[in-house]
């Protein structure tokens, strides 16, 4: 017979549920280790946060020299563009020049068939010859007391009056001869050999173009600003006895004026800073057409042409702040200005210029203001801030497109 064997079956059961109480006790233990450890981190994380993102940056105004860019859409002319006209009827015989072609003072361009006007210059020279010898035999005459005095002055007047009728001819002749007035460019031919041509048709026109008139508007604004500039150089150079008075001319001060042409590319010549200014204004649009001149000595340009004019003005001590710093309520713009007890308040301001990243300002701040550059989101008008950075004027431009120089 085999052996039988008894289990206490109830110690088993407590063993077993000492251990299952064991291990619980762990888990709970383990669990609250990590909470407890990541409750400091997850509290640092939300002040780090909430200091980052409540975070406040002042600087201030600088005054620099800049340069700002105007530009202007222009028109661009030859300073000598005219139209090339037949002076008398006729058949056109002969065309002596090409479009496009580059032609001398003078030079011959047109024929027009000139027989008639040969006839009658050459009938003309017969008449001068015959006054003349009939002039010469009653001088003999006279020498010869033959005939008076009256009888040589009569013969005198004749041949006068011959010559006057040849000179007469000789210009209708000439007249059949159509020559360049001045050094240009022949442009588009408007009629063909053998066309009947009347008096006045126009068969061509002549391009002057060694210089350039470029025409432009500027607003009625911009115009004052110049000239106000422009009346204290004319006052300095008065005083220097350095000026004439050219009412008609405007010095653009502290400026340079250059031409970009449609493609896009800058013309390699500059014009003057002083510039022609027309004599009214277009009250349907506030501006006044202003004229610059280029030098053209590659003829590059030619009459009819567009571009832009860029004119490029130096600023004196210019209060200049980051765009980013500014807010636009409708058509109004302000910062937020910090007081010396760290009140901020809305503070209106007047833009004179805008470039790509940078505001010059015209009115509202001063370089001993401070304003908030970052974080003008957290901050209201009336408020106070206990806690900012105040970073330096220069550092707040440094990474700007357009840096004060």
């Amino acid at each position: 017979m085999g052996r039988s064997y008894s289990y206490p079956v109830r110690e088993l059961k407590g063993n077993q549920r000492a251990r299952n109480s064991m291990k619980a006790s762990s888990i709970l233990a383990i669990i609250l280790a990590l909470i407890s450890l990541s409750l400091p981190a997850c509290n640092m994380d939300k002040e780090q946060s909430h200091e980052e993102h409540h975070k406040i940056v002042v600087t201030s105004p600088q005054a620099k020299y800049v340069t700002v860019t105007q530009p202007y859409v222009c028109q661009i002319h030859s300073q000598r563009h005219i139209n090339v006209r037949a002076l008398q009827d006729g058949y056109l015989e002969e065309i002596l020049v090409k479009e496009g072609q580059t032609v001398k003072e003078g030079e011959v361009m047109f024929r027009i068939l000139p027989t008639l006007y040969k006839a009658e210059y050459d009938a003309e020279v017969a008449e001068v010859r015959l006054a003349q010898i009939k002039l010469d035999n009653t001088k003999k005459l006279y020498e010869q007391r033959v005939v008076s005095i009256q009888d040589v002055r009569l013969h005198e007047a004749e041949l006068a009056k011959a010559q006057a009728k040849m000179e007469l001819a000789k210009t209708k002749y000439n007249f059949t001869f159509v020559r360049a007035r001045f050094d240009g460019i022949v442009d588009q031919l408007q009629e063909q050999v053998g066309s009947l041509i009347k008096e006045r048709d126009i068969l061509t026109t002549l391009s002057d173009n060694s210089l350039m008139w470029v025409y432009f508007n500027v607003p009625e604004a911009r115009y004052f600003e110049f000239k106000a500039l422009a009346s204290k150089a004319y006052q300095y150079k008065a005083v220097q006895g350095k000026t004439k008075d050219n009412s008609h001319l405007l010095e653009l001060v502290d400026s340079r004026i250059e031409l970009r042409l449609a493609d896009g590319q800058m013309f390699n010549y500059s014009a003057s800073n002083i510039v022609t200014v027309e004599g009214q204004f277009d009250n349907k649009t506030g501006n006044i057409p202003f004229r610059a001149d280029f030098p053209n000595p590659d003829r590059l340009l030619r009459h009819g042409q567009t571009g832009t004019v860029l004119i490029y003005r130096r600023l004196h001590n210019a209060i200049v702040i980051p765009q980013r710093a500014v807010s636009e309520f409708l058509d109004k713009q302000f910062v937020y200005v910090v007081g010396e007890d760290g009140e901020v308040h809305q503070r209106p301001i007047v833009i004179q210029h805008e470039l790509d990243d940078i505001f010059v300002i015209e009115k509202g701040l001063d370089v001993n203001d401070k304003f908030v550059l970052e974080g003008s989101q957290y901050v209201s008008d009336g408020a106070k801030v206990e806690e900012y950075e105040f970073r330096k004027p220069e550092e707040a431009l440094a990474n700007q497109k357009n840096r004060a120089e």
